[in-house]
């Protein structure tokens, strides 16, 4: 019942309906840790990809290059550094070149 509190109508105080409020919730919870992972991911490639194509480059020739020059930046940095660095995104596909 404590994990029900905040909930509307029955399912804060009655027990089986709050039961498998909870026990639904938890399973929510549980799946959409994981699906923020892959939203995330999502995110930061397409930003990456807008940064590489200003500079002339598409997203796989971009990512390959980063690899084959030992660049160890991941994707969420790449992504801050094309969103709000371009300058810097710029000197990194500058390297790469």
């Amino acid at each position: 019942m404590k994990q029900a509190k905040g909930y509307f109508g029955r399912r804060k105080n009655v027990w089986t309906v709050a039961k498998n409020a909870v026990e639904k919730a938890m399973l929510y919870a549980y799946r959409d840790r994981r699906n923020k992972k892959r939203n995330f991911r999502s995110l930061w490639i397409t930003r990456i990809n807008a940064g590489a194509r200003l500079q002339g480059m598409s997203y796989s020739q971009f990512m390959g290059k980063v690899k084959a020059n030992n660049i160890e930046l991941n994707r969420k940095v790449l992504a801050d550094l094309a969103m709000n660095h371009p300058e810097a995104f710029k000197a990194v596909v500058q390297k790469i070149k």
